[in-house]
Parts: structure tokens; sequence; C-alpha cells
């Protein structure tokens, strides 16, 4: 068989003689595939509105997240009550952000999370309305008073934002473990005093010791016993420190939540005791004189739990519970529901999903206060203080993980001349014509099943071939070129293309990789313009599962628009949104090829000419901060790699002088692990102790409230920001 250049462009090819004034025999399909011509109708009648419908926008954005008339996703601070000119158009928090310092942006590299305080006081407030009117319009005769389990998102000042923001209803905190207690303490210091410390977890004595010190200080703490050991401790301990503690008792209901987040609960559930296991409780406090300080009931179903049906019948279990301890003797005042207050990641509004909810505030709050003032009104018991820890529901929304598509793949058919094509005909082997003759016979007769059958069977004959040695890589590129010419000539769809984020899944996303979860993924921008492109997400770590190819709707790829710039590369940036991640993601994320955490800022509504203010600013960890995670010193590296440089270089040389490889190797230890775009100008640098050891922490002091950078933005220029930066 005759070798062949590709047969692509006659001019490239190397053709024998006989070849050279050839035309297409009777059996060509160039004239038969014509791609069919492209409407643009329904592209010119896009807009905003169709990319809200399409990435189901509304669903599970509402009320915080929409898409604006220029086509951008757009930050509703205040939910339902933000009025027009207060919204965010988060492209320009990006610009502001990633702008260098000197065209008066903030310098700062992607991926980035945008903290959302104002969202984040919405949220609470929203929680906190639905329980009052559930108390309020059925009669409940006591209140509800919530904690935020801190598990979901230890940062500092989002722990202090919920303690200030939850002050009014004596919002309080949520430990589960020791860490997590002593910044619990810390920041309740400042909080209401009648807001609850709820000191979940396995316990050892220190973490009962430090639960205790906390009652010393006067902060509302109550030690939830998970294991019956667990007594014996607190009973002694609160001998030894003079402290009359606060006990509950977590209970394992029967009520179980079938969804993958219920695998603790039930029976058999991780955490929790049996109902004979508190009746030993009981008993034993009755002997120790300690029956009063048993005061809370705390059960879990389970997070996400999906209907309001199944919420009923577990807190109307644990209302029965409640009542059996009053009628016990315990000195009982609150039962504490648990978590379980989901959120609908994908818009669904279903009872059926792991990802979805069938309900709203309202109608969990109501269904919360319907089966508890039930059993205790039939029980003649009085109400308790109704508390949740609804962690998920109240922080999830307030941070957007933003990244860019640096690179897509790109599927491009070469162009087969009527020359080159006759040539690749008449070097087939006789059952690769065979082949080409049924597909041939299948293009007149218009059958596209058929001609993609005996495509793809043509092509694996050359594979085949190829891999035993007897086709060369033009003729296996040859062949690969006609397949996908006949799919587009006969309207088969694109091949998804992979694009390339800058990003780790594993450290920003790791509940994806983990167990599934999906997140809305959005374009933040060019949303007026119809996406023409299915497409996967592909991270930048060594490891094939630093992807994203299930999204939520049940799709496996996401609509995107193409890059911008030549080939797919993308001159142009091209920026898509992670939501609702604004739970666990943070605390869970990994160091998997030691790619650290994003850049982080802090943004509030402000009334000035650009809607907000930048209030806080940190870049992400840098290589030298990551590599300090895991043991390594940087300072050291530098100094090693500094003294080789010094042995291999000589600046008086040529090439490069051993001085600004000191400074290209200093600046390696301080930028971040993610990829910077070839634009932003390098500048030397020194690497010391001191200009490294900053391990990504930041912190912005504002006495005057988070209204203090708004109200400075509303008098400052229109092209002057309101920020903080260390």
């Amino acid at each position: 068989m005759p070798a062949m250049a590709c047969c692509v462009d006659p001019a490239a090819a190397n053709f024998p003689p006989t070849y050279a004034t050839a035309v297409a025999g009777p059996g060509s399909l160039t004239g038969l595939l014509i791609p069919p011509p492209t409407s643009h109708v329904e592209a010119c009648h896009w807009s905003p509105t169709c990319s809200s419908e399409l990435y189901k926008v509304d669903g599970w954005g509402a009320p915080y997240f929409a898409v604006n008339g220029s086509g951008n996703i757009s930050v509703r601070p205040h939910g339902a009550s933000t009025l027009p000119h207060q919204e965010i158009d988060l492209l320009k928090i990006v610009k502001k952000v990633s702008d260098p310092k000197s065209s008066g942006g903030l310098g700062l590299q992607l991926p980035l999370i945008v903290r959302l305080p104002d969202v984040l006081k919405n949220r609470l407030e929203s929680l906190q309305a639905a329980f009052e009117y559930a108390v309020q319009s059925q009669g409940y005769e006591a209140h509800y008073q919530g904690v935020y389990p801190v598990k979901c998102n230890q940062d500092r000042f989002v722990v202090e934002d919920i303690v200030k923001f939850g002050s009014p209803f004596r919002f309080g905190l949520e430990a589960g473990s020791k860490p997590e207690l002593l910044l619990a303490m810390s920041c309740l210091c400042k909080g209401n005093p009648e807001a609850l410390l709820v000191c979940n977890g396995f316990k050892d004595a220190d973490y009962i010791s430090l639960a205790l010190v906390a009652r010393k200080l006067a902060l509302n703490t109550v030690i939830v016993l998970e294991q019956e050991e667990e007594l014996d401790l607190v009973v002694d301990l609160s001998k030894r420190l003079s402290v009359k503690p606060i006990i509950g008792v977590r209970a394992k209901l029967r009520t179980k939540h079938s969804g993958h987040f219920g695998s603790t609960s039930g029976e058999k559930g991780k955490f929790g005791l049996t109902t004979t296991q508190i009746l030993r409780v009981v008993k034993k406090l009755e002997q120790a004189g300690m029956i009063d300080c048993l005061q809370l009931l705390h059960f879990h179903i389970g997070s996400q739990i999906p209907s309001t049906a199944l919420l009923a019948d577990g807190v109307g279990e644990a209302a029965q519970i409640y009542c059996e301890l009053v009628r016990l003797g315990a000195q009982m005042r609150v039962i504490d529901i648990g978590g379980g207050l989901g959120i609908d990641y994908d818009g669904s509004k279903s009872t059926e999903s792991d990802i979805s909810v069938g309900y709203t505030l309202g109608e969990y709050a109501a269904a919360v206060v319907q089966a508890i003032r039930f059993v205790c009104d039939r029980r003649s018991i009085k109400h308790p203080i109704i508390c949740s820890e609804s962690g998920r529901a109240i922080v999830s929304h307030h941070s957007v993980l933003i990244f860019e598509a640096v690179s897509a793949s790109v599927y491009e058919s070469p162009n087969m001349s009527q020359l080159g094509f006759q040539y690749f005909v008449d070097s087939l082997s006789d059952e690769a014509h065979a082949d080409y003759m049924n597909l041939y016979s299948a293009a007149i007769r218009g059958d596209s099943e058929t001609c993609l059958i005996y495509a793809d069977q043509l092509k694996q004959r050359y594979v085949d071939q190829f891999k035993e040695g007897s086709l060369g890589i033009e003729q296996l590129a040859a062949v690969d070129g006609l397949c996908d010419v006949i799919s587009k000539s006969i309207g088969a769809p694109d091949p998804v293309r992979t694009y390339h984020v800058n990003l780790s899944v594993f450290t920003s996303i790791p509940d994806f990789w983990g167990i599934g979860q999906l997140f809305p993924i959005v374009p933040i921008h060019r949303l007026e313009q119809k996406p023409s492109v299915k497409g996967i997400l592909s991270d930048l770590t060594c490891d094939s599962d630093g992807k994203i190819d299930k999204f939520i709707g049940g799709e496996s790829s996401l609509p995107l628009h193409e890059l911008e710039g030549d080939g797919g590369t993308g001159t142009g940036k091209y920026y898509l949104g992670m939501f609702l991640g604004g739970a666990y993601e943070e605390a869970l994320g990994g160091l998997h090829n030691l790619f650290g955490g994003p850049s982080v800022v802090r943004v509030s509504q402000s009334d000035g000419p650009h809607s907000f203010a930048v209030t806080r600013a940190v870049p992400g960890p840098s290589c030298a901060d990551v590599l300090r995670v895991m043991q390594h010193e940087p300072e050291l590296m530098f100094e090693t790699l500094k003294h080789r440089a010094e042995e291999c270089c000589n600046d008086s040389g040529n090439g490069i002088g051993m001085s600004a490889l000191a400074n290209s190797l200093a600046k390696s230890f301080r930028n971040m692990p993610y990829l910077v775009a070839n634009t932003v100008a390098s500048s030397s640098c020194s690497l010391t102790a001191a200009t490294m050891n900053n391990n990504g922490f930041y912190y912005c002091n504002e006495d005057d409230e988070y209204n203090a950078a708004a109200d400075s933005a509303t008098t400052a220029g229109e092209d002057e920001w309101s920020y903080c930066y260390a």
C-alpha cells in the first residue's frame, strides 16, 4: 500500500505522478457529504433570560443569584429585598481583584473565593424569621434559638460574622472538637450571653474540662453526651472544678433518612445513645444528685433531609423522648433538632434527590414547630426552646468559587481535497474498500445511522493495521479526518470538549471527588451569547479523577462558549463560578499535587458607583506555604538551590547569571502553585523567612462594623475603591 502524507492538502501531499491530474471517481463521497447549512435564527434570539433558563439559575440561585442584562451573573446580597442598584456584578469583582495594582486592582491570582457577608446575614435572618413566624402563627409558647455548627466552615471571619449577625437572636455555636470549642468560646465572648454553646462529638477529659471552663466563664455551655462513658467524666470533673454543668443527651432515633447523608441516622447510627443507655444516664444522674443538670435533648436525622414528612416523623419521635425525660424528673428546657435543613443544589425542588429538597425555609420551620407542639400538648408538657444546627443552609450561599478556563481540546477535521480523497480511496485494502463502498451506498440512500456504523468499522480496521505496524501515522490521521467529515456532514453532535481549568478539584471541590456531590457551575459572563460547545472540566492535577464530568440536572457535560482566540487556546478570559459551596468545601480540601487554597476576598454591598466594596483580601497560599505544611523548610530549600546556582553560574559569563537565577528561584517560592497569565509582569524579589512566613493568613480590623468600607466607598470617586489588603 503506498505511503500517504495525510491527504488533506494536495500541495503538501507527496502523491505519485499518475495522480497529478486525477479527479474523483464515481465512488467519491465528497459530493454527497456536504455539511447542512447552519441556522443562525436561534442564536440571534438568544438572551440572558435564555441562559438563566439553560443553567437553571432561577431554580438554585433564587433569591441571591441571577443573570443580569449584560449577560453576567449578579449577586442580590439582601435576597428578595435587594434593590436594583444594590446588585453586584461578579465579573466586576473578578476584574477588581485580578487587575494589577498599577491599574487600580488588587493584583490577586485566581482561583478565587468571593465571600458575601450580606448574603450570610440574610440567610441567618431568614431562618430566624421562618421560625418566629411558625412560633407565632401556631401559638407555640417558647422560642427558637439556633446554633451554627462551625465544622461547616471554620473561617474566623465567617464565624465572627455569624455571632455578630445572630446576637439579636441569641444565636450560638456548636463545636465538635477541642479546637472548634476553643474558637467558639473566643467568639461567643463577644456574643449574646444567652447564646448556646453546644458541645458535641466524642470527648475525653481534656475536652470536658475545657467545656466546664467555658461554663465557668459564663458561657451558656451544654455538654451533649455522645457516649455513655462520657457521663462519668462529666460528673467527676465538674465536682473537681466546682462547676454545675448543663448536660444534654443525643438520642439515636428509629427514624432513618435513606439518602446518602442519612447513613449515620437510625438505631445503628454512628452517634448517640439508645433508649436503654438514656435510661442508665438518667439513673446515674439521680444517684449523683445531678438530675436537674439534664436539660437538653439532641438528635440528628441526617443532612439534606428531603421532605417535611420525614422531618416531622423524626421530630415527633424525639419529642416523645423529650416528654419521657421530663416525666423521669429531668429539668428539660431545650430540644436540639440537629442539622438536616437542606438546600436545593439543582433547583428541581425534588424530594427524591440527595442534592435537592422539596420544601422552603418556612415549610421546614412550620413542620418542626407543629410536630413538637402536637406531642407536648398531648402530654401536657411545657413547650421547649427549639434549637437547630443548620450549618449548610446558613453558609452555602455566602461564597462563590471563581476559576478560569485556560484552554480547551480542539477537534478539527482536515480539509479533504478531491485529489487527496481519490488517493485515499485507492490506497484502501480490500476489506477496507468493502467498508468504504458500504459507506458510500448508505450515503446515497441518506441512511445516516448506517453511515456512522461503516465509518466506525473502517476506522477500526485502520487502527488494527496501525497497531500491527502495516500503516503509517499519516494514513491513520486520514481516516480520522474522513470519519470526522462524515459525522459533521450527517449532523452528528460535536464531541464533548475538555476545558482545562486553573483549579484543583481535590482542594476546592473535594465533595465532588469524594462523594459525588454536585454543585451548580455556570459561566459568570457571556451569558447574552448562546453556548455552542458541550464540555467537561479538567483540573491541573496529575490525576484522572481531577475532572468534573457530572453536572446538575443529570447532565454529563456543561454548555459552554468557545474560548476567544485562535485554535480555542483563548486569548480572552473565560470565567466559571461554582455556587452553593460555602459549607464544608474549604474545611475538607487537601493538598493534592501541593495545590493550595484559592485567594479570598470579602465583598460587602456598597451604595457607591460600583455597588460593592472589597473589605478584606488575601492571596492564596504560595508554593512556600504549601511546602511548609508538608514539613519542608522553604528557606533551607532556597539556600540549597542558591548555593547550587553559585556553583553553576557566573554573573560575568554568558546566559543567566547567578543573581538573576536566585531571584527567579525566590519568585517561584513566593508564587501561588496555580497557573499565572502570561500577561502578568514578573518582578525580582528576595526570599527570607520574614517575607515567606505569612502562611496565607490575613487580618483587617473593622472596628466600625462592616459598613465602614461601604460608607467610604460612597464618597469615593468612580474609579476609587475601598478595601483592606494584607
